[in-house]
């Protein structure tokens, strides 16, 4: 793979639905490589947070309408990806958090970003910035919402630049892990 400390650019694509079946065994590496976490938890990963899940969640949303898909790539390698899609405050936040939920991100465009992901080597290199900033053009959301692990200190940390707040705990199922539901209002970031 390339080492990002030789000013390799990166160039970044986006994707419709009809274009990212291909490419989902591409982004499930990019995941796996930036969750060891995840995948070498001992007794594997949980089974809301592994690659078949992955497979799984993208396959689902790719249904939904607005889908949109970025992925960087540096000497055209695959390096990060990112993706979601405009959709309710009351699919998102479900019923527990929907009231807790600022009155604009039940009429305002929310947008729910599902997955934001770049392998170590390109972390802390703008990427993860440079994808959400194509998703974010993609979609034109006034609002975005995000689940992130309490325990990943470094998405949190970017999260936390890119101006999200915490909403709430979530919980996809009852005996889920917990995640950090966190908003941003996207008109408050320019």
């Amino acid at each position: 793979m390339t080492n990002p400390s030789t000013h390799t650019s990166v160039v970044i694509h986006t994707y419709g639905p009809g274009q990212v079946r291909p490419l989902i065994d591409v982004v499930a590496d990019i995941w796996a490589d930036a969750h060891p976490e995840l995948v070498d938890a001992p007794g594997g990963s949980t089974a809301e947070l592994s690659v078949p899940a992955l497979h799984r969640q993208i396959e689902g949303h790719l249904k939904r309408a607005g889908f949109a898909m970025a992925i960087a790539y540096a000497d055209g390698t695959p390096i990060g990806f990112g993706y979601g899609f405009p959709c309710t405050a009351e699919y998102w936040f479900g019923p527990t958090l929907v009231a807790q939920a600022p009155q604009g991100t039940r009429t305002e465009r929310l947008m729910g970003l599902c997955e934001l992901a770049v392998r170590p080597p390109w972390q802390s290199q703008g990427t993860g910035t440079r994808l959400h900033a194509e998703l974010l053009k993609a979609i034109a959301p006034t609002w975005s919402s995000l689940l992130a692990l309490p325990s990943n200190h470094r998405g949190q940390d970017l999260y936390a630049r890119l101006g999200y707040r915490y909403l709430g705990p979530y919980r996809n199922t009852p005996d889920g892990p917990e995640f950090d539901l966190l908003l941003l209002h996207v008109e408050s970031t320019s």
